[in-house]
């Protein structure tokens, strides 16, 4: 089961609106997902990024790799950062 944190497109047509979810690489883009992690708002000026913190440093502990949009906005937020100084068992 290989986990991937990664963007859920929701909104409209030109109107796009972004969940951030942990999920397995099955699965289709917009199809099941483990958990909701963050929002992703690329229409509003400036845009509107919301992630849980908490949850996101989990899913990276437990092996979630982020996708390469995905990891742009983590590290926007500062998350990856935090995630390569802490500890690894």
């Amino acid at each position: 089961m290989a986990l991937k944190l990664r963007l859920q497109r929701h909104g409209t047509t030109k109107r796009p609106f972004y969940r951030l979810v942990a999920a397995e690489s099955s699965h289709k883009r917009d199809g099941r997902y483990l958990e909701i992690i963050g929002t992703y708002d690329p229409t509003k000026n400036p845009t509107e990024l919301n992630i849980d913190e908490a949850r996101a440093l989990a899913w990276l502990a437990k092996g979630a790799q982020p996708t390469d949009t995905a990891k742009n906005l983590l590290t926007k937020k500062g998350i990856i950062a935090k995630f390569r100084q802490t500890p690894q068992k």
